[in-house]
């Protein structure tokens, strides 16, 4: 898979604590608000789909998904705004961090002053995105000549074997739809979304490995982001 890295997105599971749970639901539920404004169906919305999907495979309680949902029409609230940031990191590595948030004045300082304590930096809007392209991106639990088989018949862009089944790139427009295809095929959905995917990758020193890694966790445990990207190897 071109550019295929380990470190394409901190998605990494955590410790199941009630406060990372708690900082995970406060995190779908504001993706889910920012989704909805196209719409409160999902079966009209794929982006509010994909979302559902993902607060279901975090157990996320309904009550919360109701919430998010209503948020829309909620006047009192207040507005939800999506940003990318792009940034450096240990051994020059690339960084795009995807945030939602309700303001940006408070946000951009965060991520700035985390970059700076943990061997990053900001750079400027465009310097970073250039060696990234946006792709659908899904994994399925099950491997092998068939199953990769009915994922490339299914529209799929590229596909390879990772360590608990298969990853699967698609165009952004054509991801809920391979999702749907591979669902129908009998095949286990475990992850659909969209993520950033480096076009090339670079190779990360040890000592670098571990100061990228305490930086993209402490990216991550930052209230507002939803998403960090790197294309590091």
């Amino acid at each position: 898979m071109s550019g295929h890295s380990k470190w394409a997105t901190t998605k990494r599971q955590k410790a199941v604590v009630d406060a990372k749970r708690g900082a995970l639901f406060t995190k779908i539920a504001n993706q889910i608000a920012i989704a909805a404004r196209s719409g409160a169906d999902p079966n009209m919305n794929p982006s509010l789909a994909m979302m559902l999907e993902k607060a279901r495979q975090a157990n996320m309680p309904k009550a919360n998904i109701e919430r998010a949902i209503a948020r829309v029409s909620d006047k009192s609230a207040a507005a939800l705004n999506e940003e990318t940031y792009e940034g450096y990191g240990p051994g020059g590595v690339g960084i795009i961090i995807e945030v939602a948030t309700d303001n940006k004045n408070r946000t951009m300082p965060e991520v700035r002053n985390t970059l700076n304590k943990n061997g990053g930096r900001m750079a400027d809007p465009g310097s970073v995105m250039f060696q990234f392209a946006r792709k659908g991106y899904i994994e399925i639990g099950e491997t092998g000549e068939d199953a990769m088989m009915t994922v490339l018949d299914s529209g799929a862009e590229d596909v390879e074997e990772g360590d608990d089944g298969l990853e699967i790139i698609t165009a952004p427009n054509d991801l809920m739809k391979v999702r749907q295809t591979l669902i129908e095929a009998g095949l286990t959905v475990n992850t659909a979304e969209l993520r950033y995917i480096p076009t090339s990758v670079i190779s990360v020193a040890d000592d670098d490995g571990e100061k990228l890694s305490r930086l993209l966790d402490a990216l991550d445990d930052l209230d507002d982001v939803t998403a960090v990207h790197t294309n590091a190897e």
